[in-house]
């Protein structure tokens, strides 16, 4: 054990509110999605006058380059944006006519986080066009409507007086809501605040098909733990993911999950055909579409339940995890064929994607990142570019060529004959054992200093959310400040009813 260390931590809870408490969840939500458009309109006018002032600067002679640079106008952030709301707002309760006459009825955290949730949608767009933000490039935010955007707002915790608590095992205090019945016990949350003296920071409500979540993040304090005597018997154990066999360790183990989107496969298509046969605004198709947003749910929940039992038994049963660099985006690009091979090998494409989705590479690796810091493991990640599936596991001979088709591997160096996805796994072991660097980038490609055992842990990456800054259409150099580690636990198991 080491000093106590600060992180964030997520407790995920299943709701079970009443038909009152239900509308005003949705009540909450229409108004986040409601101050997420306000607030997305009025960055938007703010660029439509600077590219105005723009046009006039080339027209009056300057180049395009020093027009855009001359050019001054400042994009309202969440201070200006809800300073400006309350003079135009209005009150239905006074008869006073505005905006948003309705705003008292749901708690003014939905409208200060929806407006938080567009600046840093607005910043991560303006980093990724000047080429500031890692990973895969990040659009115009878009308008949230109805129906097609998940409803899902957040509730910030007031120090002053506990208005996020667990008033029982089973029962949660949300503000303006009331206390709401949950169909997971509440006892790890209640243990993180008694024992480890967590304080809730904030909680979101959202919703999947039929079903209301609520994540409660809190700060706590927790001890970062040595690998135990089981781990350091165990060593390292490697991890090849691949289409035949979800998961192969390197102890010739195999593991299998339900393959949730394969499972509901046929059941999915017969919903969407459904629904694609109802008339658009009547009862039925809205009856189908219920049906058809059950059916995903269940699937995504499936597909989540497998990952976290699959990640915690393997940060609980090594010392070291070694898993591979995979791209997981271009592994499962769509076949599209030119010409006469127009859609040539699509039906196999789909069936890899389908199996690829459903093993979901980068959703283990992100889950190990935090995971093997709780229980006292590491990870270490295998480099792109180390051809682990022709290496042979025993004499480190690769091979040039390896065809899909050929499941045994045969090493014509040492004569090992074996089968190829145990292989591999063994080699990606021996490769984390020989070069023992540990994590040295995360599941964003970004570099990762270690866990010192101080009271706020920083990370120095380029964080896909950034703080919430504001700034003009020209996005300034600064870099985005380190943050404290957040970690999302799987929280308790939810159940699926209905």
């Amino acid at each position: 054990m080491t000093e106590p260390v600060e992180i964030l931590r997520a407790y995920r809870v299943t709701l079970d509110p009443n038909p009152t408490q239900e509308l005003t969840l949705a009540q909450h939500a229409g108004a986040a999605r409601w101050a997420f458009n306000h607030a997305l309109a009025v960055k938007m006018a703010a660029r439509e006058q600077w590219k105005g002032t723009v046009a006039a600067l080339v027209a009056a002679g300057a180049s395009e380059e020093d027009a855009r640079r001359q050019a001054r106008v400042p994009t309202p952030t969440k201070p200006a944006i809800q300073k400006a709301l309350n003079k135009v707002k209005g009150d239905d309760r006074q008869g006073v006519a505005g905006v948003c006459p309705w705003w008292h009825v749901v708690s003014t955290y939905a409208f200060q986080s929806a407006f938080l949730d567009a600046d840093m949608a607005w910043k991560a767009w303006l980093d990724s066009l000047a080429g500031r933000r890692r990973g895969r490039r990040v659009g115009c935010p878009r308008f949230k409507k109805k129906g097609r955007s998940r409803d899902s707002f957040r509730l910030h915790h007031d120090v002053r007086r506990p208005t996020i608590r667990p008033v029982t095992t089973r029962r949660l205090l949300l503000p303006r809501i009331g206390e709401v019945r949950t169909h997971d016990s509440l006892k790890r949350l209640m243990r993180a605040l008694d024992r480890r003296s967590g304080v809730i920071q904030s909680v979101t409500v959202s919703r999947g098909a039929h079903r209301w979540y609520a994540s409660v993040l809190v700060r706590e304090w927790i001890a970062l733990p040595a690998p135990n005597r089981a781990q350091r018997a165990a060593g390292t154990v490697g991890i090849d993911l691949g289409p035949r066999s979800p998961v192969t360790l390197s102890t010739g183990e195999r593991l299998f999950t339900h393959r949730a989107q394969a499972r509901h496969a046929r059941a999915l298509a017969k919903a969407f055909r459904t629904v694609a046969r109802t008339m658009k605004g009547s009862r039925r198709r809205g009856k189908a579409q219920r049906r058809l947003a059950r059916l995903q749910h269940l699937e995504a929940a499936r597909r989540s339940t497998d990952m976290h039992r699959l990640t915690k038994r393997l940060a609980t049963g090594w010392a070291m995890v070694a898993v591979p660099d995979l791209q997981a985006a271009g592994m499962t690009h769509p076949a599209r064929g030119t010409g006469s091979k127009a859609g040539a090998g699509r039906r196999p494409r789909r069936a890899l994607n389908r199996v690829l989705r459903d093993i979901s590479p980068s959703e283990v690796r992100r889950q190990l990142d935090y995971k093997t810091v709780w229980y006292g493991s590491r990870i270490s990640i295998v480099d792109y570019g180390y051809p682990s599936n022709k290496t042979c596991s025993a004499c480190g001979t690769a091979k040039t060529t390896l065809a899909l088709s050929e499941r045994v591997f045969h090493c014509t160096a040492c004569g090992l004959s074996m089968d190829r996805d145990v292989n591999t796994a063994r080699a990606i072991a021996r490769f984390a054992v020989a070069s023992d660097r540990g994590e040295t980038e995360n599941a964003r490609g970004a570099p990762v200093r270690p866990i010192r055992p101080v009271r706020t842990v920083t990370r120095g990456t380029s964080m896909r959310e950034g703080p919430p800054t504001g700034g003009s259409p020209q996005c300034s150099d600064a870099q985005a400040s380190p943050r404290t580690i957040t970690q999302t636990g799987e929280g308790s198991a939810h159940r699926q009813q209905g």
